[in-house]
């Protein structure tokens, strides 16, 4: 147990009571201003230290995916910076990967607050945020910017596009269009999010011929052809989920991310949400962290198994551990994301889950993490 988990947390969580919003708006805010100071004192000095401190390197580690180069395959995954306000600072802190957003194209408040929970019982998150961001092109914006300064991220940015509440599903492909025409040259890969329960009817999108017309829109403007991937909930069906496994293939997607939050309120030990009074089932939103992992896995499983892993997986959801990330990449994962993991773990999570992962591969006669991608599957045959 490190200093955040046995002193900083206790007093964020427990002492402070802080809105978690509002402690990942300073949070933000202070990764912005480290990226912003880090070729200056004091800034290259904390930038130095945390680096050495948070980062943790290994050629075993290293993939070579759709064109990119992924020094570890633990990425941050989208909700976090959802406006790309510090995308030089990510590796930094020791992720392999980041993604950015969801950015909408028309800027948004997102739902009325207080809309983020912690449930400390479960290890989870409840969230409705509703898809808050500044818009497409004040992300765009800022990534030129960033450019132009010459931050350039040494590690593969993704950016996530959602549906502007206000456009009606029918515009759907056309919303996403938009964003994706603003962004394309700014991103390394896309992901075309269609499963956030805190959008109304966004989820009615994973319906294979909703969500077929949208990927036949962003495919037709991929002309750099970037890679494009499909997030899907954690709620579906199996059938649903062959459905879109066909659609992936059809339409050429990279890939497909496996899961975002659940709608499930199953099994949780969290009875009543202090900042409400209410218990969770009375509370809108989607629930991350330990409570969709299993789910999650089980479905990076299936979508692996269905297509021989010819679809590459990002898996997502209820990470805490090396064994978590061993689990989802034996399943068939090629890299993981994380999120509510990193705010219940702290900020070392990232380099003590490699260092588990060069365990892992020790233990099992392995040579890289990409030999370990499905090899539950592989070792059962």
């Amino acid at each position: 147990m490190d200093i955040y988990q046995s002193a900083i947390r206790p007093l964020l969580f427990n002492l402070l009571k802080t809105d978690p919003e509002f402690l990942q708006q300073q949070t933000i805010r202070s990764l912005t201003w480290w990226e912003h100071n880090s070729i200056r004192p004091p800034g290259n000095w904390l930038h130095q230290q945390l680096q050495k401190s948070l980062c943790f390197a290994d050629p075993r580690l290293e993939q070579q995916l759709w064109g990119l180069h992924f020094p570890n395959p633990v990425g941050l995954a989208a909700g976090f910076d959802k406006d790309a306000a510090a995308t030089n600072i990510w590796s930094s802190l020791g992720f392999g990967f980041a993604e950015m957003g969801t950015v909408t194209f028309h800027p948004q408040p997102g739902n009325p607050r207080p809309r983020l929970f912690r449930l400390p019982a479960d290890s989870a998150a409840l969230n409705r945020m509703g898809f808050n961001n500044n818009g497409a092109q004040a992300m765009a914006n800022r990534l030129i910017a960033q450019r132009q300064k010459q931050y350039t991220p040494v590690i593969p940015i993704g950016i996530n596009l959602g549906k502007s509440k206000v456009t009606p599903l029918t515009e759907a492909p056309t919303d996403y269009l938009q964003s994706f025409r603003l962004l394309k040259e700014l991103g390394d890969y896309f992901v075309v999010n269609v499963s956030s329960p805190n959008t109304p009817g966004l989820r009615s999108l994973q319906d294979a011929a909703m969500l077929s017309s949208i990927l036949a829109a962003l495919q037709e403007e991929n002309n750099a052809h970037k890679p494009l991937f499909v997030k899907i909930a954690p709620d579906l069906e199996w059938s649903a989920i062959a459905d879109i496994i066909d659609l992936a293939k059809t339409y050429q997607l990279a890939g497909i991310i496996a899961t975002n939050t659940t709608i499930s309120r199953d099994g949780l030990k969290t009875s009543i949400i202090e900042a409400t009074g209410n218990p969770p089932s009375q509370e809108a939103g989607g629930i991350s962290g330990i409570p969709v992992r299993d789910r999650s896995t089980e479905i990076i499983r299936f979508i692996w198994q269905r297509t021989q892993g010819e679809i590459p997986i990002i898996g997502v959801g209820g990470i805490f551990s090396a064994d978590d990330v061993w689990e989802k990449i034996t399943a068939g994962a090629k890299i993981v994301q994380i999120y509510t993991g990193w705010i219940y773990q702290g900020p070392w999570i990232v380099r003590r889950i490699l260092a588990g992962l060069l365990t892992k591969l020790d233990q099992n006669g392995l040579n890289s993490i990409s030999d370990a991608v499905g090899y539950k599957a592989k070792i059962s045959n």
